[in-house]
């Protein structure tokens, strides 16, 4: 088949590119800097070019700033709308497990974008994931460079992008769903363990700093909204043997 990517040079995206591509697909990458096929999903442009003749689209894109709803949320129904136009059968869009139950910003706006791909035009499957391993040791770093790690009480199931990957290309190559597919880790940790085995694992002596978070949002990441006791798909790599493995 031939599959657009939008956000293909992002984490997720560029590991599902390399997968589809491995399984004999042919991957268009689509991002604002990609040199093949920029597009814009602010503006909409470069989308028809960029989407003509795909049979596929995988929304991986993502944006945690305050340009957010106009990313995820508008820039979907213009994908949607340039996809119905160049006919195209299958839309996957990349969320996050128990987005919806998270009062955030960010997450309300990944909720939102959800309810776009519901409704919009294109037959639909939503792969939802939770936290990257990648993730949480880039933030752990870079937390780790100014001498301590600040790090609330949170129920986390984080998985590796790679095993994300595999199921995002696993419902790319299907049928559309019009559902959703839960992705998980292994294991689920409190986020201070998590802290723990990085600093056990990179050598690092930065103090562990409780972070209180109170209210709705305290409660929800100590309730574990974040995780999926049995999810459709589960990794097998644990947050300790993938530090070791990209070490």
């Amino acid at each position: 088949m031939r599959i657009a990517i939008t956000g293909g040079t992002g984490t997720l995206g560029g590991h599902t590119a390399a997968e589809l591509r491995a399984r004999g697909h042919e991957v268009r990458v689509l991002s604002r800097r990609a040199p093949e096929y920029p597009v814009d999903l602010e503006t909409g442009d470069g989308l028809a070019a960029a989407l003509e003749g795909c049979d596929v689209v995988v929304d991986a894109s993502n944006d945690s700033s305050k340009r957010a709803g106009r990313v995820l949320v508008d820039g979907s129904r213009r994908l949607l709308a340039a996809e119905e136009t160049a006919g195209v059968g299958h839309h996957v869009c990349v969320s996050i497990v128990g987005c919806d139950r998270v009062p955030m910003a960010y997450f309300r706006v990944k909720t939102e974008q959800e309810r776009v791909v519901e409704n919009g035009p294109v037959p639909w499957s939503i792969v939802r994931a939770t936290q990257f391993h990648e993730y949480v040791a880039a933030t752990l770093t870079a937390a780790g460079r100014r001498g301590v790690l600040p790090v609330p009480r949170a129920r986390l199931q984080t998985v590796a992008a790679t095993e994300a990957a595999r199921a995002v290309a696993d419902v790319a190559e299907g049928p559309a769903r019009r559902g959703r597919v839960a992705v998980a880790g292994p294991e689920i940790a409190d986020a201070r363990d998590l802290a723990r085995t990085w600093r056990s694992a990179t050598g690092r002596r930065a103090p562990l700093l409780p972070l209180p978070l109170p209210g709705r949002l305290g409660r929800a990441l100590r309730a574990g909204v974040l995780t999926a006791e049995r999810p459709d798909v589960r990794g097998t790599v644990p947050f300790a043997a993938w530090l070791t493995a990209t070490r």
